[in-house]
């Protein structure tokens, strides 16, 4: 039996904001700054992976021996953070479908690979600082996506088993996290990834918010 939907979990980039075009300029403009040339197209290799995660990826596959990884995240993250400040703005229909969510009183949690520190800077910049009922980041966690553990403890922090959750993810390591964590997905990819066949575990494969909020009229009583 299909259990009622009890709360909605966001990812934060490219769900929330549309951060992975300012990531994928932060991370080119850090790696550069070393000398290193890294494409976009290198970029999305890892999108849905902690920073340090990506940057480690990087050093080592490039063998990068006269920086620390730590230095280049810094790098990034003042980038980013300065990017986002500018330029950061919501994904076009997410505030329609919160409200939705808020009007029904279903419980809504963000859980992203992202660090507190971005999290923090994004939720100030779209306003939605005091908008969800926890809000959680795998940085410290021992695992980041593709393994579930942000995903379980955002479901065990807005007290709602697994089961009753539905997860919003534009990346195939979310997808599968919240999968593993027997939880509903809907895959949001970006559009030049759309028919990646990656993306058929997702209970639902959508283009855009407006898509997700029509579903959500639908699967929501």
């Amino acid at each position: 039996m299909i259990k009622e939907i009890k709360a909605v979990i966001f990812d934060m980039d490219g769900v929330l904001i549309d951060s992975e075009p300012l990531w994928r300029k932060a991370m080119i403009e850090g790696f550069a700054s070393i000398g290193v040339l890294i494409t976009e197209e290198d970029c999305k290799k890892t999108t849905g992976n902690r920073l340090k995660e990506v940057v480690e990826y990087w050093f080592e596959k490039l063998n990068i021996l006269d920086f620390l990884p730590t230095e280049i995240e810094h790098r990034i993250i003042n980038t980013l953070l300065k990017l986002i400040n500018k330029e950061g703005k919501a994904i076009s229909g997410v505030i329609e479908v919160i409200n939705f969510c808020n009007n029904k009183n279903i419980k809504i949690g963000l859980a992203t690979s992202s660090s507190n520190q971005l999290m923090e800077a994004v939720l100030e910049k779209l306003k939605l600082k005091n908008t969800f009922k926890c809000s959680i980041s795998a940085e410290n966690m021992k695992y980041g996506k593709p393994h579930p553990e942000v995903f379980l403890i955002c479901a065990s922090q807005l007290q709602i088993s697994p089961l009753e959750c539905i997860v919003i993810e534009d990346s195939i390591n979310g997808v599968i996290a919240a999968k593993a964590a027997f939880m509903r997905v809907i895959a949001l990819p970006e559009q030049e990834n759309i028919n990646n066949h990656k993306f058929s575990i997702a209970d639902y494969k959508l283009n855009n918010m407006q898509e997700v909020l029509k579903l959500f009229k639908t699967i929501i009583k």
